[in-house]
C-alpha cells in the first residue's frame, strides 16, 4: 500500500486525527501523524488557531517540513484545515511527493511553486457552506487548482460544517464523512 503523512487540524493531535489515521492503517497503508503542535490541543477552533497565530503559520509549515525529514521521498501528504499547509506545500515542493488529500482547505497554488507539479494527483475535499472552506476562498483556491492541474479533483459536499469527518466532533457529520473516507481510500489505491 502506501506511506502517508497526515498532518493535524487546528485542535492538535486528536483522538480524531488519529482515529482517521488508524482507519487508514487498518486499510493496510503505513500512516505517519506528526505532532505540530508539540502536545498541545485544544477543545474551539478558536483557541488552537489563536496558537496557531502566536507561533506563527509559517512555522507550522516549517514543523511539517521537518516532520518528514527522515522519511523516505516518495510519500503521499495529506492535512486537515490548518494541516493542509505543510501537507501542500510538501506536495508542490518535495521531491518524490506521490499525492495529495487536501481536507476542509487549500490555498493558491502560488503560495508554494509556481504551479502544482505535473504527475502528482490531488484530492480537495470540502463543504460547499463551510464558513472557512467556502467563505475565505479556498474552495476558489481548489477550483483554480482543478483547473491547472493535470490530476485534481474537488469534492464538495452539502453542509456549512468546517472539521466534518472528525467522528469525535459535533461538527462531524455521518454520511459526507462515510463519502470522504471511501473516496480517500481509492485515491490511495489507484
Amino acid at each position: 500500500m502506501v506511506d502517508l503523512v497526515l498532518f493535524h487540524h487546528a485542535l492538535g493531535l486528536t483522538p480524531g486525527v488519529t482515529g482517521f489515521a488508524d482507519t487508514l492503517r487498518r486499510a493496510g497503508h503505513s500512516v505517519h501523524t506528526p505532532d505540530l503542535f508539540e502536545g498541545h490541543t485544544f477543545y474551539t477552533l478558536e483557541k488552537g488557531m489563536s496558537y496557531v497565530e502566536q507561533i506563527g503559520f509559517h512555522e507550522v509549515i516549517e514543523r511539517g517540513v521537518r516532520s518528514v525529514g527522515d522519511l523516505p521521498a516518495d510519500l503521499f501528504y495529506a492535512g486537515f484545515s490548518v494541516g493542509v499547509l505543510p501537507a501542500q506545500k510538501l506536495a508542490q515542493t518535495r521531491t518524490g511527493a506521490r499525492g495529495a488529500l487536501l481536507y476542509y482547505a487549500c490555498v493558491p497554488v502560488s503560495e508554494f511553486s509556481p504551479a502544482w507539479p505535473q504527475g502528482v494527483p490531488v484530492q480537495v475535499h470540502g463543504m460547499d457552506a463551510d464558513p472557512f472552506f467556502a467563505g475565505e476562498g479556498d474552495i476558489d483556491a481548489a477550483r483554480a487548482l482543478v483547473a491547472s492541474a493535470d490530476q485534481a479533483e474537488l469534492f464538495l459536499y452539502p453542509g456549512d460544517q468546517h472539521y466534518f469527518a472528525d467522528d469525535t466532533l459535533a461538527s462531524y457529520v455521518p454520511e459526507a464523512a462515510a463519502l470522504l473516507l471511501d473516496r480517500t481510500l481509492a485515491f490511495l489505491e489507484r
